[in-house]
């Protein structure tokens, strides 16, 4: 017989400001089967949850219905709650009168009936819930990074480090990121290959550690804890094993291409490393333009090479690696600004992106850090930076804030001052956004002590006048046009996601959002994780974060991959999907719904049927849906207990 407990939360005022919560739960009093309800100010408090375990415990309790706020937020707090006062977890429901009620509603009176109905319904599902138990799968202690930048490297050292043996999978041909072509960094001022190099190193020598660069991710199957991962190691036409790193066919390489690493501003051979930290130290063919591929001559290559590593006929590697648990590090892209015709759309050599200018300044760059005008090589005596590039503009951009541009643009210009100084500088910006430690105080010694000059206001139009470059825009602070002449302009494109940020999200069967970057489970509660457990996010694939915030969140998803391939076995949710065979018709439709890829089909004894795998299953209903002939069912949304909560409604509604 179900003794039911009701416990209403008052959420500070966030639902009794609005819902009379005295009222609700002596409502729902004269429920047959409910023998005990409370309101309380804070439910989900330790003094709230206490209040749960000893009403279980002096009025013998065996279900339980919060009417609180959302379940996506304290369902886990209750259902371990009434666990721990030794009901089943799932002989519990919640009632969602926050989010569903007070925060919707104005009228007292009408919101407390509403929130009365949500309770009642609760209840009446609560009756016919049947105990669940989890689930238990073992656990392949083994981690996956998917991305070498600095994010990507610091999961996986930080995985190594306690034990795990990790693989690192970057698509370019070294690990380094976007870290790896910047001069140094802010507000400090490092420099950054000083900070990077030595964790690509240390990655590079871990004994707990296998980096698979030119490789990209194929597929992805299992759950968590139990992965498979399809990885294709792109053929580099290098025999890895033999090379040496010495750069000899480098030499002798006739091509040259523009460099992708240095921004188009140098070239690289059709044969190349792409920067001399490079890890690993080996060549990669580019086929497209090696003549050896596209005329079928030259192999200047194979011939200097002394260790006959070069071979042309190397073809693509599928690899699979069972792992635990994976880190997404994949970073971020930045906006083109060529969509910006009023700027040059691109044609005019001397507008220059964020990143192109790092590869300037920086001494390992086309032009060994000597700042150059690329259309004629000479030293710019005056720059304008302009930001917002991309970023809060919803008629060409991005709506969002690229959240890093104030600060590198801040130390680009002062970067351009030291080294050339009598250089003058001028910052066009919308406002500026230093939220950081120590970043306020950076953008200020940029103003005073570098005498750069902050315009606040927009940039209409970028046009040539001869050799300079005219910028006109305004000065909102003075309230006048301006119109400047400089001979550089560079321009602070915003961040957004990779190009197949999507495509991948697909395969590891995660969410993303409208722009394309992926989606925490939760924006407080659980940043790092996603909805399909055992798979987490580092770094910018999440939105835009600078080095600091990249390696702290690469700490967070390290952390909870940690603790969960560090488990013998894992118990897993037992809100899942049924097929019952005597009903299917073999139709499998639910195999096409499925997101989880969790339906395959079976045999038994002559007859066909869909069979659900309990581990992949993630009880979101859709092949419940999408059946004709009623064969799933899905266990904690039975048939009865759903029909129940109808019931419920209609009976309070009877007459009407």
């Amino acid at each position: 017989m179900a003794r039911i407990g009701v416990f209403v939360c008052h959420c500070g005022v966030n639902i009794s400001g609005i819902v009379n919560c005295p009222s609700v739960a002596s409502e729902l009093l004269k429920i047959p089967g409910v023998v005990y309800t409370r309101d309380y100010q804070y439910m989900c408090s330790l003094p709230g949850q206490s209040l749960i375990k000893e009403a279980i415990k002096n009025y013998g309790l065996n279900r339980i219905v919060v009417s609180a706020c959302s379940p996506r937020m304290h369902e886990e707090t209750f259902r371990n709650c009434i666990s721990e006062a030794g009901l089943n977890p799932y002989l519990f429901e919640m009632a969602n009168i926050r989010e569903q009620c007070s925060w919707v509603h104005q009228d007292k009176e009408k919101a407390t009936k509403k929130a009365i109905e949500l309770t009642r319904m609760a209840v009446f599902k609560v009756a016919k819930n049947i105990p669940l138990t989890k689930l238990k799968a073992g656990v392949c202690k083994k981690g996956c990074v998917i991305g070498g930048g600095i994010a990507g490297i610091q999961a996986g050292l930080d995985l190594a480090n306690a034990g795990i043996s990790t693989i690192i999978v970057e698509r370019t041909p070294s690990i380094g990121g976007k870290m790896a072509q910047l001069d140094k960094t802010f507000p400090t001022l490092d420099c950054s290959a000083c900070i990077l190099t030595p964790k690509m190193v240390e990655a590079s020598r871990h004994k707990n550690i296998k980096i698979y660069t030119y490789s990209e991710i194929e597929e992805v199957s299992g759950f968590m804890g139990n992965f498979k991962v399809k990885i294709r190691k792109k053929a580099r036409s290098i025999d890895e094993s033999k090379c040496t790193g010495c750069g000899l066919c480098l030499e002798k390489c006739p091509v040259k291409i523009p460099s992708e690493f240095n921004m188009g501003l140098g070239n690289r051979g059709a044969i190349y490393i792409p920067f001399p930290q490079a890890v690993p130290r080996i060549p990669t063919i580019d086929r497209e333009n090696c003549l050896y591929f596209t005329k079928k001559r030259c192999g200047l290559c194979k011939k200097a090479c002394d260790r006959d590593a070069i071979n042309y006929y190397q073809e693509d590697e599928i690899i699979t690696e069972d792992v635990g648990a994976i880190i997404v590090a994949t970073g971020f892209s930045l906006f083109d600004h060529s969509v910006y015709g009023e700027y040059g759309g691109g044609r005019f050599k001397d507008i220059l992106s964020s990143l192109s200018f790092e590869r300037l300044i920086n001494a390992s760059g086309p032009t060994k850090g000597h700042i150059k005008r690329p259309s004629d090589g000479k030293e710019p005596k005056s720059v304008a930076f302009i930001q917002c590039i991309g970023c809060r503009d919803d008629a060409k951009g991005i709506s969002y804030c690229g959240r890093f541009c104030c600060m590198y643009t801040a130390k680009q210009a002062i970067l351009l001052r030291e080294h050339i100084p009598d250089c003058k500088v001028h910052i066009f910006y919308i406002d500026i956004r230093a939220a950081g430690k120590g970043y306020e105080e950076f953008v200020e010694k940029a103003r005073t002590k570098y005498g750069i000059s902050y315009i606040r206001g927009r940039v209409s139009k970028i046009y040539q006048k001869k050799d300079r470059l005219v910028v006109k825009g305004a000065d909102t602070l003075a309230g006048i046009p301006l119109s400047v002449e400089v001979d550089m302009v560079v321009l602070a494109n915003g961040a957004i996601p990779q190009k197949d940020s999507k495509t991948l999200a697909q395969i590891l069967k995660i969410p993303y959002d409208e722009y394309g970057f992926f989606t925490e489970l939760h924006p407080k509660l659980a940043p790092s994780e996603t909805t399909t457990g055992g798979i987490f996010l580092a770094g910018s694939c999440q939105f835009p974060k600078d080095i600091p915030d990249c390696v702290q969140s690469a700490g967070a998803a390290s952390s909870k991959a940690i603790s969960l391939v560090s488990k013998d076995s894992l118990e897993i949710e037992p809100v899942i999907s049924r097929v019952n065979p005597e009903f299917c018709k073999a139709c499998f439709s639910c195999i096409d719904v499925c997101a989880y890829s969790a339906i395959e089909k079976q045999e038994i004894k002559g007859r066909v049927s869909a069979k659900i795998n309990p581990a992949l299953c993630h009880g979101c209903g859709s092949c419940l849906s999408i059946c004709r002939c009623s064969a799933i069912s899905l266990d904690g949304f039975s048939s009865f207990s759903i029909f129940n909560q109808i019931e419920a409604l209609s009976e309070m509604y009877e007459g009407f």
